[in-house]
């Protein structure tokens, strides 16, 4: 097997006529469009406190009232169905995200808080088409991890005010950019994705340790009826498939493998 791999570095080679064994196997490959435009990390909960440490006068530590964030500055707004700005997007996702909802959720990584996925301008209201000082609002989709939901919320950026949220299960959007290096992450430290280790290797003689080293495209993957047990809870659990690209070097197949986000753990079909 080692040798296929060398044989086949940095050509293109027909995906079907590989024969995926014990390591992944460098192959030109129909990729699908970049996945998501999320280049930050998991969404941060707004209205979070911060408690300072004070030395009183017997040298004893006290700690001070808890400061509630500031709301966050409006900086600079759009007109109408103009693009969000960036101010306008850090602003919105901020106020999205309330400390209760902050709390009872999840991201990709495990930690506390919602994992952002998507944030864009909403259509205007039915009876709000034609009235040119219809209010902007904004719509900011997460991912809770804790029992696999997606959330929307609609923030008027008028008011501040969230004015819609809906919830939805078994639905997967693409995966943000976080999603997708968490989901790297979890393949290489996993046995499984030594097969991608030693490709790395022997296309750049460095060992692979950390998904920057990587160009990370994704697809998200469903399980089919009556497909493998091991996939089966995939659509109701974020899975996906990655496509990796050394840099400057050749795409990596991994099609025979999945990531199960929200078991965080690394499948193997077949």
């Amino acid at each position: 097997m080692r040798k296929i791999v060398h044989r086949h570095l940095g050509k293109v080679v027909a995906g079907a006529a590989i024969a995926v064994a014990g390591t992944a196997v460098m192959v030109g490959i129909t990729l699908p469009g970049t996945a998501g435009a999320d280049t930050t990390a998991g969404a941060d909960g707004s209205g979070r406190s911060a408690q300072q440490a004070a030395q009183g006068q017997d040298g004893a530590a006290a700690v001070q009232p808890g400061v509630v964030e500031e709301a966050p500055v409006e900086g600079d707004r759009g007109k109408g169905n103009d693009p969000l700005t960036d101010d306008e997007i850090t602003r919105v996702e901020k106020l999205a995200v309330n400390r209760q909802l902050f709390d009872g959720s999840e991201n990709v990584r495990g930690a506390r808080g919602l994992q952002r996925i998507e944030t864009q301008l909403a259509e205007p209201e039915a009876d709000e088409v034609d009235d040119v000082n219809a209010p902007r609002r904004a719509e900011v989709t997460f991912y809770d991890y804790r029992d696999d939901t997606l959330v929307t919320r609609t923030v008027n950026l008028d008011t501040g005010k969230v004015e819609h949220t809906a919830t939805q299960r078994g639905v997967q959007p693409p995966l943000s950019r976080s999603e997708e290096t968490e989901a790297a992450k979890l393949l290489i430290a996993d046995p499984l994705g030594a097969g991608l280790k030693a490709d790395y290797k022997d296309a750049t003689g460095k060992e692979l340790t950390s998904p920057d080293q990587l160009q990370l495209n994704s697809m998200v993957y469903k399980a089919n009826p009556g497909g493998s047990a091991s996939v089966a809870k995939c659509g109701e659990h974020r899975c996906t498939r990655l496509f990796p690209k050394i840099k400057n070097g050749s795409w990596v197949d991994l099609r025979d493998f999945v990531i199960d986000l929200s078991a965080r753990k690394v499948i193997r079909l077949g």
